[in-house]
């Protein structure tokens, strides 16, 4: 039988029609049949990714105490809906304030999982394993969220427990109205957060470490002045050992050394994980284009964002741009272009968008505003992608907008963006291999391929039209409709970079 018939024959069998079984080609169709002036495009490219915030239960669990059972079936749940929409990446909060929502001799069980600090799930299981394993399966990215500094959050009410920093380290933790908060000038605090991570990056295939906007705390203020952060002790030793930066510059020193160590904590730990930031959304005041004004994270976070950018301290930037497109001094289109100029390095930088603001009681947008936001990303050509915050926005399709995404930018599936400047940590992957089978097309990797591949980057042909589609690399069975007459499928690795296409074409 000519493989043409053969793989016809499969694609009735999928689309069941009655017929019997057929025997397996064991011959690899040749690869490279199509003429170059026939190749499909380059595969579309766009980090499309939503935050999954823990802390309040925000996102998930959706409360504290859930059974083992019913946690996993919310996560399961997040992780097929980011599937269903065209989601490459899901960024999950795994250290809301020193705690841990997967398994750790470092620091406690997370109150927001189990109810209780330092309580274990029972029965026992590792949520970021399941994380990682279900999204992996589908062919998404996993990215674990740290809160570097914050120890205690409002919305907490069970005691802390040892390993806690506050309990083990108490010099290290400070009170500022109702937080707790690890001081950025304590060694102890720094130390704790490189061990975490550490830790996760080792245990864990995640594909990206992820901090927030959290460096010193968003301050108090009362009669119109900032309530001082109490870091005197620190202040005090630094000024004894003839330090001669002032305050401000020396706190800022204390976040960009963490900052600086992460990156390189990372990267030294597995070279592959991707390191990212998504800090607050204005830049420093005496930086910012003209007719933008609002909060200084420069002056009050103290957080040298565009230090950190310029000196390539990350691999993607998200800064949170929450403002509608027309609000002048917080400009959506203005900020984008911003942050995308203070870039030398060439660093991703996908902002992030205020999704769960539809339908929000107050100074609630419509989904249009989110729509429109996606398609200014768009415009820019250094612009490869975006995040949502939140996934709950997204889970309860709020205005339509889960509906509107998948209908409209998302209907096209997207490779995330490559990241060469890790590339050379791995080698690209090999070219896949096709086998036609009576089910289709059997996607095999080539001897050499050492399971690099994390994707497959799949175009069909019909009617003259290429389509576009991705499915997990373990995910091996290509389907064939009748209309199919090629197909063209790389590997794409988890650094984004693609092999060389294997095209074939029914004889």
């Amino acid at each position: 039988m000519r493989r043409r018939d053969l793989v016809r024959a499969g694609a009735l069998a999928l689309a069941g029609c009655s017929t019997q079984p057929l025997p397996v080609s064991s011959e690899a169709p040749p690869a490279g049949q199509l003429p170059d002036a026939q190749m499909p495009p380059a595969a579309p490219r766009e980090f499309r990714a939503a935050w999954i915030a823990s802390v309040s239960n925000i996102d998930w669990p959706s409360r504290p105490g859930l059974p083992a059972e019913a946690q996993r079936a919310e996560a399961l749940a997040m992780i097929e809906r980011a599937q269903e929409l065209g989601l490459n990446a899901l960024v999950v909060q795994v250290r809301p304030a020193g705690d841990a929502l997967y398994a750790s001799s470092l620091e406690p069980w997370s109150e927001y999982l189990t109810g209780t600090q330092g309580r274990a799930p029972e029965p026992g299981w590792d949520p970021l394993s399941y994380w990682v394993e279900q999204a992996h399966r589908r062919g998404i990215e996993l990215h674990a969220w740290f809160n570097p500094y914050r120890a205690r959050h409002p919305s907490a009410s069970s005691p802390l427990v040892a390993p806690h920093l506050a309990l083990t380290h108490p010099q290290a933790v400070k009170s500022y109205g109702d937080l707790l908060w690890m001081d950025p000038a304590e060694p102890a605090a720094e130390e704790r957060m490189l061990a975490v991570v550490t830790d996760v990056v080792r245990r864990y295939d995640i594909d990206g470490v992820h901090i927030d906007d959290y460096f010193y705390p968003y301050p108090l203020v009362h009669g119109g002045a900032d309530q001082p952060f109490p870091d005197d002790p620190a202040w005090r030793r630094y000024g004894a050992s003839g330090g001669t930066l002032a305050r401000a510059d020396w706190r800022r020193e204390q976040v960009d050394r963490l900052v600086q160590a992460l990156h390189r904590t990372v990267h030294a730990t597995r070279p592959g994980v991707r390191f990212g930031i998504s800090p607050f959304g204005l830049g420093r005041p005496d930086l910012r284009p003209p007719g933008i004004t609002g909060f200084s994270q420069y002056d009050r976070l103290y957080a040298d964002v565009e230090k950190w950018l310029a000196q390539g301290w990350l691999d993607y930037l998200a800064p949170q741009l929450y403002w509608p497109i027309e609000r002048p001094a917080q400009a959506f289109g203005v900020l984008l272009d911003y942050w995308l100029a203070q870039n030398p390095q060439g660093r991703h930088v996908w902002p992030g968008l205020f999704t769960s603001r539809i339908g929000a009681a107050q100074d609630a947008w419509p989904a249009a505003e989110v729509l429109a936001q996606v398609a200014q990303v768009r415009t820019r050509a250094a612009a490869g992608g975006h995040l949502h915050f939140s996934m709950a926005a997204l889970m309860q399709d709020r205005d339509g907008i889960a509906t509107r995404l998948r209908a409209g930018p998302y209907a096209q599936p997207a490779l995330v963006p490559a990241t060469p400047w890790l590339a050379s940590a791995y080698d690209a992957p090999p070219a896949p291999v096709l086998d036609a089978t009576v089910h289709g097309l059997r996607i095999a990797p080539a001897p050499d391929a050492g399971g690099r591949a994390f994707v497959h980057a799949v175009w069909r042909r019909e009617g003259g039209v290429w389509r576009f589609d991705t499915q997990p690399a373990d995910d091996r069975l290509l389907k064939l409709g009748p209309g199919i007459d090629a197909v063209a499928v790389s590997a794409v690795d988890r650094l984004g970079i693609e092999s060389p296409r294997t095209a074939w074409t029914l004889p």
